[in-house]
């Protein structure tokens, strides 16, 4: 029975690989997302892409412990540093010797303030207070809200200072007595962040969702800014009058809000209270866990436009550098310090050997950082480095490759060197198989890259000057490669069931009729690979498919060969060569029924010079070819009264009967049984006993249908 026409699908099967080739290939950097993915070491990038020396650095020594969580410095020089767990203060002289100060009862020191007169506050976590030092190993506790955390504080003067608290979310005024009066009770459960402007508001970034509250002078609190993130962990400002919020965790809001456009502003009275949302933020920096974070600047109307954002480097710290009139920042978890200019472009300043750059201290043009994991406290100096180097990421050619030449533009001022090195292996990461560096490439123009043929490579570039005010700079590195010729794969080769046929759609692309298109131009083309083909699947009498996917490492162009042979047969017979489409239909009636393979041959000529290309082969299961009737052999019909008795044996050569059906005018054609129940064999036993109708015709016409669609049919008169 003639199955019904199917609904249109997509025929995938038809389309074309993009076409490569074996050629050299390229690989280039020039863009700062691009080198963003390599190891800086005293190396710089502009938001344009160009390398050059990074600003000095000094090392100080700091103490062992297990995390540095804030720090100060007073007008003398003298250093006051903060731990975690452990609860210690540290004062570092300008000897630059550490000494533990002030021993806290809790774990955290999460914020220092200074007096200017001698007088050292201490926020801590968890069980928060706020201690009054007065000299080393003297001091006391000044305010407690009975809060768990105090996250910063704000010091006014006079021994005044605010607290930002959680877990239950707010801001303290307290004054020069310890005394504490709430004067936010936030939404929010945590306040993370305080900052004064120049005018006297104040400032403040909240965790568990991630507003920016403002206060005027007369203290009426509100939101000027909800970001679409978890918190704001930390606040700075500009000389026009404009505050930058560091953002980071978990997004907060619907995705229809997720926008840089700014919310409106949103008033937030004093007095609301409700129940707190979210998670606490992490006690401690440390976290392995990737967060999205972003830098946003907001005008004193509450308008925020999104300067830097990043799926793995989240921000725990920034100020703004009035000399060079930037917005610094400091990321974790590659440690790496960005500064953004006027123009708003990003850059990266410094990678630290630390994972989390966690806080920064500017004093008389200089930069305090303290980092962790590991810890380590550091100064940058306005004046740059006398070397660096950079280190690329590991470059994957997919496939085992020879070099090419290695090339690049660079700045060169005098007094100034720039060098490049490079390194080959087979393991997705350098180790004692790889080959040794490389010795120096030194001409810009282009240098044979002297490693042997692997998979992968990595490069590595050396800046060095004999002046700190000027710097090698590199714009742009290219290197060439070329693949080894690999040969193709077949990853599927089926028959499709039998008379199963696709009808070709209409070209879509005008085509000039009678033009005789070259195969290896086929194959190699590209137009094919652009477009959803739309096939309708039929059946037509005595035709087979096959379909087939395919595909080459290299990226080359296909031929397809096909060749069929009986099973008993050793010799194939050739039915196309140099085919481009994956699939293929032909005509059984040509070919001897029996028990049949097929042989798919694919090779990548189109793509390689002659002598240099590869085929590989895959040969399909068994298909049975059958285009004979089946027989209806022993046939008796026997007539008693108005009863009829068939008796008769179904039988095929290499097919399983599938369906066997009578007649008898004026009646229908309707379905009988073997005697087993069901037709599932190559032959098959009928004992039926039939009631003929009153005007029954003395005709009976039996037809029987194999699987591959043949109906042979026996009449008898009774």
């Amino acid at each position: 029975m003639k199955k019904a026409t199917i609904t249109v699908l997509i025929l995938t099967l038809l389309m074309a690989y993009p076409v490569q080739g074996i050629k050299p290939q390229k690989w280039e950097l020039l863009r700062i997302e691009q080198f963003l993915k390599g190891k800086f070491n005293g190396i710089s990038v502009t938001y344009e892409g160009d390398l050059f020396l990074s600003p000095r650095e000094d090392i100080l020594q700091g103490p062992g412990e297990e995390f540095y969580l804030s720090m100060l410095r007073t007008n003398s020089g003298v250093i006051f540093l903060g731990t975690g767990h452990s609860g210690r203060i540290y004062r570092i002289g300008q000897d630059g010797k550490s000494e533990i100060y002030y021993q806290m009862p809790e774990m955290d020191v999460n914020a220092l303030v200074w007096d200017g007169a001698g007088t050292l506050y201490a926020a801590t976590s968890p069980n928060g207070k706020i201690y009054k030092i007065t000299a080393e190993k003297e001091g006391a506790a000044f305010f407690d809200p009975d809060e768990r955390y105090i996250w910063d504080l704000e010091y006014l003067g006079n021994g005044a200072m605010l607290a930002a608290v959680g877990e239950t979310g707010g801001i303290y005024s307290i004054n020069n007595l310890g005394e504490g009066n709430l004067i936010l009770k936030a939404k929010e459960n945590h306040i993370l962040c305080l900052e004064r402007a120049a005018n006297g508001d104040l400032y403040a970034g909240s965790g568990g969702r991630g507003r920016l509250y403002r206060f005027t002078r007369n203290r009426t609190p509100t939101i000027l800014y909800e970001s679409p993130f978890e918190e704001i962990r930390s606040l700075a400002f500009d000389g026009q009058g404009n505050i930058y919020a560091a953002a980071g965790g978990k997004v907060a809001l619907p995705s229809s809000l997720r926008t840089s456009t700014p919310s409106s502003s949103v008033d937030a009275e004093v007095s609301i209270t409700v129940t707190p949302q979210g998670s606490a933020p992490a006690e401690l920096p440390g976290t392995k866990e990737k967060q999205p974070s972003a830098l946003f600047k907001v005008s004193a109307e509450g308008v925020a436009k999104r300067l830097w954002s990043s799926n793995e480097d989240i921000i725990y710290s920034l100020f703004w550098d009035e000399r060079t009139q930037r917005m610094i920042f400091g990321t974790g978890n590659r440690g790496r310090i960005f500064a953004v200019d006027q123009n708003e472009k990003a850059s990266l300043l410094v990678q630290k050997e630390s994972e989390q750059v966690y806080a920064l201290r500017a004093y008389e043009g200089r930069v305090y950082t303290l980092s962790n994991n590991p810890p380590a406290l550091s100064v940058m100096f306005p004046d740059q480095r006398y070397k660096g180097e950079y280190l690329s990421q590991i470059f994957d050619a997919r496939l085992l490759s020879s070099w090419g030449r290695i090339e690049w533009v660079s700045e060169l001022p005098t007094g100034t060197t720039l060098q490049v090195l490079t390194r080959s292996g087979n393991s997705n990461q350098p180790s004692q198989s790889w080959s040794n560096w490389s010795p120096p490439y030194q001409n810009g123009r282009g240098e044979q890259i002297l490693n042997p043929a692997a998979r992968y490579l990595q490069f590595k570039i050396l800046f060095e000057t004999d002046s700190g005010r000027t710097s090698p700079r590199l714009n742009k590195i290219s290197l060439f490669y070329l693949q080894t010729n690999v040969e193709p794969a077949i990853s599927s080769f089926e028959t499709l069931p039998v008379n199963v046929v696709f009808i070709e759609p209409p070209v879509q692309d005008d085509k000039i009729w009678g033009l005789d298109v070259e195969a290896n131009a086929q194959a190699k083309s590209g137009s094919q690979a652009n477009a959803v083909v739309m096939a309708k699947k039929t059946e037509r009498k005595g035709y087979q498919t096959v379909v087939w996917k395919a595909r080459d490492e290299n990226g080359d162009g296909l031929l397809y060969s096909l060749s069929i042979r009986k099973r008993s047969d050793k010799e194939w017979r050739v039915l196309q060569e140099r085919g481009t489409k994956e699939i293929f239909s032909f005509e059984t009636m040509t070919l001897p029924d029996g028990e049949y393979e097929m042989k798919l041959t694919a090779v990548d000529s189109p793509s390689n010079p002659e002598g240099k290309e590869l085929k590989t082969e895959k040969v399909s299961r068994v298909f049975v070819i059958d285009n004979s009737l089946p027989l209806l052999r022993s046939f008796q019909a026997k007539r008693s009264g108005s009863h009829l008795s068939l008796q008769f044996v179904a039988a095929d050569s290499y097919s399983r009967i599938q369906e066997v059906q009578y007649l008898v005018r004026p009646g229908e054609w309707r379905v009988i049984f073997p005697e087993d129940g069901i037709c599932d064999s190559k032959q098959e036993s009928f004992d039926v006993g039939i009631t003929l109708p009153s005007n029954f015709d003395n005709m009976v016409t039996v037809k029987v249908v194999d699987e591959h669609g043949n109906i042979g049919v026996r009449r008898a008169v009774y």
